[in-house]
């Protein structure tokens, strides 16, 4: 199984989740030098031959000739289970482990909907070796962060439960087996554990998103229709979790939790033959004597079924989706059929790059993309999703039908061949240069993903390899491109189509468009002229380094240009391949109008795909083919950012890129337009959920109104030009001082030449002008600001909020109130999860600007049913109260501040750690010494020191309240 990207790029919307349950279609797992193929002969081979008395051969290549990952370490206990593991160090002293159990919402009968998943929750509520409700309190004592560290998924095939031990000794993973093995065999599920997490399971299937539920169920019921996942969600529904008992759960339960359909699954920082003998020791226990149940048929795509679909949701885009649906059948994991698979992500690229070339210059549809993907073990689906400009749907379909028809009636060029093969031939070795810091977790979940669909892992050098080997071959040509754009869109046709208002005709419209003849619509295609770096406006003599100094305290330089231009350096080899670049210039949040609405929501849609110079986005995609090159923008509280991750051969020219797009910036209207139009297309689903209205209009009530933070008025968004939109932003590119940050693999020397060529080429620049007000919060309310939303009736929400500060000055003040938040945030959970059921996932943060001397805040979010919103008030109220009445116990303290340490000591193996803490100490020196005290901060934090912060900032009489509720439901306070 290799792994590969499947769209030519993220799309300009915010993702719209359609509700198909789409694995990877691969993966690959990190390997430092290949192996010999797996023949008959190798797999016989004992991959931990400590182990006696164990089949420690690698199951896991049955039938595959692709070349073994040595690094992983496979074996067969007796009583059936398997297991799969490996060293990796990243980070170091991490230990990531998967239970996968080979059962998930397809194996549930019509009376066992939502079964799969309500025994996730069961599991970690309480085991053989865990007493119901403390599962929590032991991974917290282990360092590891509920709910990230440890977590679970259940998909319509399997259900697999995470750890991800943080700093792990052995008795602490042989403590963790142990448990997990409890979990997987005797889980508490009893009528009593079953009605007590009821209401939890309950509560997470409420705040779903409904239009989006109800849209991804129209699709698997359009497009799978007579096979099991027509109908298979894993959250279930309502009628059969109320039905649940601990008899039928536990019934589930016992048919599909066997030795027989596990796979336990570790990669972390130890000896492998440690993890064979641990899972020996905690796992071949597990015995069962009754008949093995074989899983049931996934079944067959109908051919007789409706062709087209339409729904009505106000909430969503007029989306389009078209799938074209094959039988999904197990085929051995070859080199050839990776190959042949590689042809067919090729030829999707090539389609999808022209849609999306369509979509730049204006026209019918804002995006649309093609991706091949098998699903769920059900089907291979080829995809279409479009996203019309508007309401017109017909004419966004025919338009992208005529692109997908000529991709299928002519070749392509071989210079287009030859693109989409450069910038797969950079993932690819990219992931081969990278491949020593591939985090153990994601190995960990890469192979998870490859049982899911049957198939092994391919180390990234093999996986490179087979692609090579098939450019030897003669597999990517014009002609065999055109074979596969032909042969992706074979099989059983669906579409579905949203047409926001009722529309009793739309399914019969739908299905006689995609009868209709599009054969010579497509247009002329663009032709892409060679472009090169010499394409770019010289930005003149090499800058003069006017000063160095270390850092010592953590091996970085500081570096300072003539023209002010600063550099903070930090060559390492934590990161093997990777070169992290970023930016900051101006005065960012600061630097914007806090008195009025302006452009600065659309920066991040439209200012880099504006151009440089004479190059517009289409020649700047040619220009980077090949390349590890990319351009990100962001907003800072007190700075403007350009971001990119490169390689150590491609960095110069990054910076290159970087410093002409703020000294040549071009203007081209047309992404503004696009902007304009996606922003538009997303206001539909503010109103439809809790969710969305939060996402719309929180930031800017936290922050009294500021319009920075707000999200702008329809109306300011239909007035959005080009000439307001350049008028705004050119400016803010040319002033302010500039800060380039260099992390990773790079070498001193060669990257301050780097630089000299780059921004230190620049002529100065002017100082940035503080023109937005300082940040403020709004008055305490003794009724919550209340707004209503349009979708499902038993949806709230429920926020309070405190103001605190901002600034570096007082920096230990903001590392206290993280402890506190996280305090905060277990104890609503305990009571408004677990304990009362009335919200899935109720959450606390605190916020610290260090940017800006205010704008602090710390806020409880919870998602409840419309009668607990004062519920939620009085909780989160009490628990305020507590904290300030009474000193945190060392317990409940130390199960905070381990997980808290524990994510500082990884986070900071990383780059990205230190250029987040880092942004800005070239111009202030006090976020250097700051950075120094983070982890000592943490630890010298006392049940004391919390208190007093507690009485100083969760002050009854200055907290703020705002409730979101159905608009069908009278507002109770």
């Amino acid at each position: 199984m290799l792994s590969f990207p499947r769209l030519y790029r993220a799309p300009i919307l915010l993702p719209l989740v359609l509700g198909l349950a789409i694995p990877a279609s691969g993966q690959m797992a990190t390997q430092q030098a290949a192996s010999t193929p797996a023949t008959e002969g190798a797999k016989e081979t004992p991959t931990l031959p400590e182990l006696t008395g164990i089949d420690t051969t690698a199951w896991l290549y049955k039938g595959s000739d692709l070349t073994r990952d040595p690094e992983w370490k496979f074996g067969t206990l007796p009583n059936g289970m398997r297991f799969a593991v490996r060293k990796n160090g990243v980070p170091p002293g991490q230990v990531s482990v998967r239970v996968r159990i080979d059962a998930g919402s397809l194996n549930e009968t019509d009376s066992e909907r939502g079964f799969a998943h309500f025994i996730e929750h069961l599991t970690f509520r309480g085991s053989e070796y865990v007493p119901d409700g403390e599962a929590k309190r032991v991974w917290q004592r282990f360092g590891a962060t509920f709910g990230s560290d440890t977590n679970a998924q259940t998909t319509p095939t399997s259900t697999t439960f995470k750890l991800d031990l943080p700093s792990a000794t052995e008795t602490g993973l042989d403590e963790s087996l142990k448990i997990m093995s409890g979990m997987m065999e005797k889980p508490t599920i009893t009528d009593a554990s079953v009605t007590a997490e009821r209401p939890v399971v309950l509560a997470e299937q409420r705040e779903q998103p409904g239009p989006q539920v109800r849209f991804g169920d129209a699709i698997r019921a359009t497009f799978f229709a007579g096979q099991p996942l027509a109908d298979r969600s894993p959250i279930g529904n309502i009628k059969t979790l109320e039905a649940a008992t601990g008899v039928t759960v536990k019934a589930f339960h016992d048919r599909w939790y066997r030795p027989e359909n596990t796979v336990v699954i570790i990669s972390g920082d130890m000896d492998p033959a440690l993890f064979g003998r641990l899972i020996v020791k905690n796992f071949a226990d597990w015995k069962r004597t009754d008949p093995f149940t074989p899983a049931p048929s996934f079944g067959k795509p109908d051919p007789k079924a409706p062709v087209a679909a339409s729904i009505a949701e106000p909430a969503i885009p007029a989306v389009v989706t078209l799938g074209v649906v094959r039988p999904w059948e197990y085929k051995d994991d070859t080199a050839i059929m990776n190959q042949k698979r590689l042809v067919d992500v090729l030829a999707t690229r090539l389609i999808s790059r022209r849609l999306e070339t369509r979509a730049r210059a204006g026209g019918s549809f804002l995006q649309a993309g093609v991706s091949i993907d098998d699903v769920s073990r059900s089907a291979n689906l080829t995809s279409v999703n479009i996203v019309p400009i508007g309401t017109d749907w017909e004419a966004a379909l025919k338009d992208v039908r005529a692109v997908i028809a000529d991709a299928q009636t002519n070749a392509p060029s071989q210079a287009e061949v030859d693109r989409e093969y450069a910038d797969f031939d950079t993932i690819m070795r990219t992931s081969v240069e990278t491949a020593k810091v591939e985090a153990g977790s994601k190995q960990a979940d890469d192979m998870a993903s490859a049982l899911d669909i049957r198939e092994t892992v391919a180390g990234p050098e093999t996986s490179y390899k087979i692609l090579q080997d098939a450019k030897a071959k003669g597999m990517f040509t014009p002609a065999t491109l055109l074979a596969s754009s032909k042969a992706i869109f074979e099989g059983i046709t669906r579409a579905l189509v949203n047409t926001q208002t009722p529309d009793a005709g739309a399914a019969t419209k739908l299905a006689t468009a995609l009868k209709a003849d599009v054969s010579g619509l497509a247009g002329k295609r663009r032709a892409q002229a060679a472009v090169d770096f010499s394409k770019l406006p010289s930005l003149g003599r090499p800058g003069v380094v006017a000063s160095r100094e270390k850092i010592a305290a953590f091996d970085m330089e500081q570096v300072n240009f003539a023209n002010g231009t600063r550099v903070l350096l930090f060559p390492n080899s934590g990161e093997t391949g990777r070169v992290y670049v970023r930016v900051r210039f101006g005065g960012g949040y600061t630097a914007i109008p806090s008195n009025r609405p302006t452009p600065a929501w659309a920066g991040d849609l439209a200012l880099v795909a504006g151009g440089i110079g004479k190059l517009d986005q289409g020649d700047l995609d040619q220009l980077t083919a090949g390349r590890r090159i990319g351009l990100d923008f962001g907003i800072d509280d007190d700075a403007f950012t350009l971001n990119a991750i490169t390689s150590p051969a491609d960095y110069a020219d990054q910076l290159r890129l970087m410093a002409a797009k703020l000294t040549f910036p071009a203007w081209d209207p047309a992404p503004v337009a696009r902007a304009r139009v996606a922003a538009l297309a997303g206001f539909a689903g503010y109103d439809s959920s809790p969710d969305g209205v939060l996402s719309r209009d929180l930031e800017g009530l936290l922050r009294a109104g500021d319009p920075r933070w707000g999200t702008p008025s329809k109306a300011t968004v239909e007035a959005l030009n080009a000439k307001d939109f350049r008028a705004f932003w050119e400016p803010i590119l040319k002033t302010g001082p500039i800060e380039v940050s260099i992390f990773g693999d790079v070498k001193t020397e060669e990257a301050i030449a780097a630089v000299a060529k780059s921004f230190g080429a620049m002529a100065p620049r002017t100082a940035v002008s503080t023109v937005g007000a300082p940040v403020g919060f709004p008055a305490h309310n003794t009724t919550p600001v209340m707004r209503a939303h349009t979708g499902p009736e038993n949806q709230a929400a429920a926020v309070i909020a405190w103001p605190t500060g901002g600034g570096i000055d007082n920096i230990v003040e903001a590392r206290r109130l993280d402890v506190l938040a996280q305090v905060f945030s277990d104890r609503l959970f305990e009571r408004l999860r677990q304990a009362a059921g009335a919200s899935y996932s109720p959450n606390v943060s605190s916020q610290w600007p260090v940017g800006m001397t205010t704008g602090g805040r710390m806020v409880a979010i919870g998602q409840v049913a419309p009668d607990k919103v004062s519920f939620f008030f009085q909780i989160a109220r009490q628990i305020a109260a507590e904290l300030v009445s009474t000193p945190i116990a060392a317990d409940e303290l130390d199960r905070i501040k381990k997980p808290m340490g524990q994510y500082i000591l990884r986070a900071s193996t990383g780059n990205q750690f230190w250029l987040q803490q880092l942004g800005g100490a070239t111009f202030d020196p006090r976020r250097i010494a700051a950075t120094q005290r983070i982890a000592s901060d943490l630890v010298a934090t006392t049940p004391v020191e919390l208190q007093a912060t507690a009485a100083k900032y969760l002050r009854p009489e200055k907290d703020w309240t705002m409730a979101v509720v159905p608009a069908a439901v009278p507002a109770k306070k």
